[in-house]
């Protein structure tokens, strides 16, 4: 079933050319050629990736991939929805128990924090809706520069972005609009580069190595990485004695 036909999805039909495969052959066919384009955006992102790359690392021919999906542009929508329509849903799950239980008056920032990221770190536990790999594709799907793959996930995604920016701009009434817009950019951006760090998420492994157990190792990560990021959101930027050091530095130059 092709995700456009999906009932009562949250999200936009895509307009895919999906075949449903008709024998075991071409099924197994359809998931080495979904494996192969996953690793390779986790490697090269969308636009360095070819399909002739992908036929070669797949094992296939070029039929293949048109038969089952049509375009390189269908086959990367297939693949990044398939990964990240879980993790948005998750995250408006976490974001509707807040709401209905009631923020923490003096961590809300943080609360969301939470819930943005407590499910990649969920969903990168779990080997068939994510995998050890998530962290890193998840990483790469929202830092790529492709106009294809940003203009895909600000479409499909923008009811639940929406939610969030809302919720945000409520726990931080003293930002603008526009101020509010660009730090969570920066923020966002900042940790899509981290979650695509080997060294990076080794070190978030460390905090997370002395965790009894799931719960315990989420809590160990977020609570060093929703403080520090709830801080960039709550800074005074700006400020004239702000400005006054920095241009002591631009006297240099």
């Amino acid at each position: 079933m092709g995700f456009d036909m999906q009932f009562g999805s949250p999200f936009p039909a895509l307009k895919i050319r999906e075949r449903e495969p008709r024998n075991e052959g071409r099924v197994a066919t359809k998931t080495r050629i979904l494996a192969a384009t996953e690793k390779l955006f986790v490697i090269h992102g969308f636009d360095a990736t070819s399909l002739r790359a992908i036929t070669t690392e797949a094992g296939v021919n070029l039929a293949a991939v048109n038969y089952h999906f049509g375009s390189k542009e269908e086959l990367f929508a297939l693949v990044l929805t398939h990964r990240l329509d879980s993790l948005s849903l998750e995250r408006v799950r976490l974001l509707d128990a807040l709401e209905a239980k009631g923020f923490d008056a003096e961590y809300t920032v943080e609360q969301l924090i939470a819930a943005m990221f407590l499910p990649a770190l969920q969903l990168a536990r779990n080997p068939e809706r994510g995998g050890a790999d998530f962290l890193k594709f998840l990483g790469r799907a929202y830092a790529d520069p492709s106009p294809f793959v940003r203009e895909l996930l600000a479409d499909r995604y923008a009811a639940q972005d929406t939610r969030f920016v809302q919720a945000f701009a409520k726990a931080l009434p003293e930002l603008a609009a526009q101020d509010l817009s660009m730090r969570l950019h920066f923020m966002l951006d900042a940790i899509s580069s981290t979650l695509a760090s080997e060294d990076a998420r080794k070190l978030m492994a460390a905090l997370a190595a002395t965790s009894n157990d799931s719960v315990e190792e989420d809590a160990a990560v977020l609570a060093h990485l929703g403080p520090f990021l709830a801080g960039s959101l709550r800074a005074k930027v700006n400020q004239p004695s702000q400005q006054r050091a920095i241009r002591a530095v631009l006297a240099f130059v």
